[in-house]
């Protein structure tokens, strides 16, 4: 990497305004906000038929997606901004693997805009954790910085009381059966007293199969959580549409 490159880097890294530009096509933009105008009526809102328990996108207008459909689970609720699909799932990659930090601001406004509309209300915010070598390899969990800016703009408290202590292959790429299988004691509780009683939000980056964050839940509720519900920036449909 030559001098230009580093000092762009050190820029985009440390003193980068997301909001100088639009992060989507870099166009200035002077409004205060993350997007242009342009921009904004392409993004890929979830809006629109949604499953009332996942929030993922449906095609036909009905309550549930079959994943969701006479299926208890530990998520009370859980709802996305967005649908991965372009260009936010390329941001959120940006976001996730490029050391793009300052985008977890702008799609933490867009959690906050989705908390405050959707009727959920909590004590207590947790995030998807990441293992020590993945964030020491990374220099960073996306989901972490995520749920520190969304804590800024609600007013409510981050608990870091969830670890990941054992790596996983990625979720969509397996089967429910393997699923269940991959993440098996693969976080653990830390303070139990942190989430007793409470009303616990959950933040990630995205909802592919949702199995992660029911896990997490899962131990939420065993230790005395009231509800758990999930909030992520975007949602991957159900693969059959319904």
């Amino acid at each position: 990497m030559g001098l230009l490159d580093k000092i762009s880097a050190f820029f985009k890294k440390y003193l980068f305004n997301a909001k100088w530009r639009c992060v989507s096509c870099q166009k200035e933009i002077f409004n205060g906000e993350y997007f242009c105008e342009k921009c904004k009526q392409s993004l890929p809102y979830n809006y629109g038929t949604i499953c009332d328990h996942c929030g993922r996108k449906l095609t036909s207008s009905q309550n549930y997606c079959t994943t969701c459909k006479g299926r208890l689970t530990s998520i009370d609720k859980a709802r996305s901004a967005y649908n991965y699909a372009p260009p936010i799932s390329s941001l959120i990659k940006s976001m996730k693997y490029d050391n793009h930090r300052y985008l977890c601001e702008a799609f933490a406004q867009d959690l906050a805009n989705l908390y405050f509309s959707s009727g959920i209300r909590a004590d207590v915010v947790v995030f998807v954790p990441a293992t020590k070598k993945s964030v020491k390899k990374r220099g960073y969990n996306q989901s972490e910085l995520l749920a520190k800016e969304f804590c800024k703009l609600t007013g409510l408290s981050l608990v870091d009381c969830i670890e990941k202590i054992k790596e996983t292959d990625r979720q969509a790429k397996l089967d429910r059966a393997d699923r269940a299988k991959n993440l098996k004691d693969a976080f653990k509780l830390t303070d139990k007293k942190a989430v007793k009683d409470k009303s616990v939000i959950i933040i990630d980056d995205v909802t592919t199969t949702g199995s992660t964050a029911e896990v997490i839940a899962s131990i939420l509720k065993k230790a005395n959580a009231k509800e758990v519900y999930l909030l992520s920036v975007a949602s991957v449909p159900p693969k059959d549409g319904y």
